[in-house]
């Protein structure tokens, strides 16, 4: 069934688990997202990217998104988040589309620029009674990429801790994304979460914060940081390598396969398995 993010958040926030934000791109992976939810009891954050609604269409992706969250998906809570919004106009579509969570992303702006632009879409957002995610600090790397050279200075794009207080006033944000180590993409062994930071954010507001780049992140690090105050985490990386290598892997050993469900069929169901993982791994599996 789909619900507000506030619904989920803040029985998350009062027991102390974390939710899981998982893209999507197309209907096996959606499917695979409710499957998994169902099959561990959890509650589910469905996202989607401006890329997703620029290959899909936004009113097929949301529409996909709700009929199953209505049907299969019906004995659990689903959310439909915006992730890592930056057209105006696209924010204001999926708004007037049924989202009630959508993320804009400015943290790449002079922090004034990011203050004003952040606002704006609070400002419009609140009008519909939607969540705002801001983002403050910057994450490095880039959404499905599995190798990465590291910059000279990869805490310059970490979230200072002492301005989160006076953003979070200016913007009237509804949940924080902070960096505090994790990069977009699949980096294991790379990715180091800054646990420390995470508590001094944590102590400046009480809003929710949100983990970006968790692909890759050892399982007890991501614990650790669940407990320090992360509350939302966003997993897009490794289901997008989940699904190629074992579609690579299906095509290759089954040559005489021209259904495409057939082909398919293996990389939802470990797509699916994945997303179990991750819920059991976040703590809210049984959490409904």
């Amino acid at each position: 069934m789909l619900v507000h993010l506030k619904e989920i958040v803040r029985k998350a926030q009062a027991e102390g688990y974390g939710l899981g934000a998982f893209n999507t791109s197309n209907l096996e992976v959606t499917k695979a997202i409710i499957e998994a939810a169902l099959a561990k009891n959890s509650p589910i954050i469905i996202q989607v990217s401006e890329a997703t609604i620029n290959y899909v269409g936004l009113l097929p992706v949301t529409n996909l998104i709700k009929t199953f969250a209505q049907n299969s998906g019906a004995k659990i809570p689903v959310v439909i988040h915006l992730d890592h919004g930056k057209n105006f106009q696209i924010i204001k579509a999926c708004l007037k589309a049924g989202f009630r969570s959508v993320h804009i992303d400015a943290s790449d702006k002079p922090l004034a620029q990011n203050v004003a632009m952040t606002k704006k879409i609070v400002n419009y957002a609140h009008h519909f009674g939607a969540w705002v995610q801001g983002e403050l600090g910057s994450l490095y790397g880039k959404e499905g990429l599995a190798k990465i050279k590291l910059p000279k200075n990869p805490n310059d794009y970490l979230t200072d801790p002492k301005k989160v207080k006076v953003y979070v006033a200016k913007t009237k944000i509804d949940t924080l994304a902070v960096s505090v180590g994790t990069m977009h993409g699949f980096y294991v062994g790379k990715e180091k979460i800054d646990l420390n930071r995470v508590r001094a954010i944590a102590q400046e507001t009480k809003i929710p914060l949100v983990l970006h780049g968790s692909s890759g992140v050892n399982p007890a690090i991501l614990k650790k940081a669940i407990s320090a105050g992360i509350r939302i985490v966003n997993i897009d990386t490794a289901l997008r390598i989940t699904f190629t290598k074992t579609l690579r892997k299906t095509v290759s050993q089954v040559k005489e396969f021209y259904d495409p469900r057939k082909i398919l069929a293996p990389s939802m169901a470990a797509v699916q398995k994945t997303v179990e993982e991750q819920l059991a791994i976040l703590g809210s599996a049984h959490k409904i």
